[in-house]
């Protein structure tokens, strides 16, 4: 992919503290990933909107099962965070 070099303005405070985690040389991947998250939340949102305009709310029974998904999920994380901590004090 090509790239291009531009000027943006950020909290000082934000900036430095991030270069000191990643490291100047990850600086702009770092600024980079978070701009395509943001694009991809921006984009989640536009899906749930059209799909909201399109279908509806969810039903009682829709939202029980995507809450107990969405536990499903948070749990999954949680286990593989705690296992990877295991395994780095090890």
């Amino acid at each position: 992919m090509a790239t291009k070099k531009y000027t943006v303005t950020l909290p000082e405070e934000l900036a430095e503290e991030i270069r000191a985690e990643v490291g100047p040389g990850a600086f702009s991947a770092y600024v980079t990933r978070a701009i395509e998250r943001q694009r991809e939340h921006d984009r989640l949102g536009e899906l749930v909107a059209w799909m909201l305009e399109k279908d509806g709310p969810l039903s009682e029974e829709e939202q029980a099962a995507a809450d107990a998904e969405l536990r499903d999920i948070e749990q999954w994380f949680e286990e593989r965070e705690s296992s990877g901590s295991s395994a780095e004090a090890a």
